[in-house]
Parts: structure tokens; C-alpha cells; sequence
């Protein structure tokens, strides 16, 4: 019966190991992204940016009001005080298409587009 319940034990620990994973493994270099707010305006004007899923991101916000900004669907934010980078990093582990905003002021920074 031991040996039963060790052989058991092994192959589910082996199928677990060999099991395929849903996060996606990107190697590659972290996508970098700067804007930055001021008089109400955001530089550079807010578009879509790409990244791979599994890709590490690191975002820098300066803007010169206090403010909060947000990456929707990943639920990661950052305070921002006035001439003072705000930084935001996660991995895009999640596909689809994400808004990145402040929270107050309710101005559209970027689109992220996870694939």
C-alpha cells in the first residue's frame, strides 16, 4: 500500500511539473515609458504602446499637479506630487487592451496593448 501511495504521489508531482504554465515568459528587456503632465497636457500625446505578455513594465510619470495615476485591469497606481517621477512596474502578464490614466484629473496617458 506504501508503495502504492509513493508511486501516486510521484506521478502527480510529475505531471505537475510538467504541466504547461498560463503566464508567458518574455526574456527580453523591460518596456521603458515616460510621460509626463503639465498644464493639463500630457507628452507624449497618449496613443497606444505595445508589449509582449510576460513583458516586465516600468512606467514614469512627472506631472506638475498632484495627482494620482492608474493602470486599469492591473490595479497598480502611483501618487503623483507636483515635478516629482512617479513610478509604476508590474509585468503585463494579462492580453488585452489596458488604460492608463490619472485618477483626479481624469486625463488619458496611454493605451497598453498586451499580446
Amino acid at each position: 500500500m506504501k508503495s502504492l501511495i509513493a508511486l501516486l504521489v510521484g506521478v502527480v508531482l510529475s505531471v505537475t511539473a510538467c504541466g504547461a504554465s498560463d503566464a508567458a515568459t518574455f526574456s527580453g528587456p523591460a518596456k521603458e515609458i515616460a510621460v509626463t503632465i503639465a498644464g493639463g497636457a500630457v507628452t507624449p500625446p497618449p496613443g497606444r504602446i505595445e508589449v509582449a505578455k510576460g513583458q516586465q513594465v516600468k512606467i514614469s510619470v512627472t506631472s506638475d499637479v498632484a495627482d494620482e495615476a492608474h493602470v486599469h485591469g492591473y490595479d497598480k497606481s502611483a501618487a503623483l506630487q507636483p515635478g516629482a517621477a512617479a513610478s509604476i512596474e508590474f509585468v503585463a502578464d494579462q492580453d488585452g487592451l489596458f488604460e492608463v490614466e490619472t485618477h483626479e484629473s481624469g486625463l488619458q496617458l496611454f493605451q497598453l496593448v498586451v499580446q
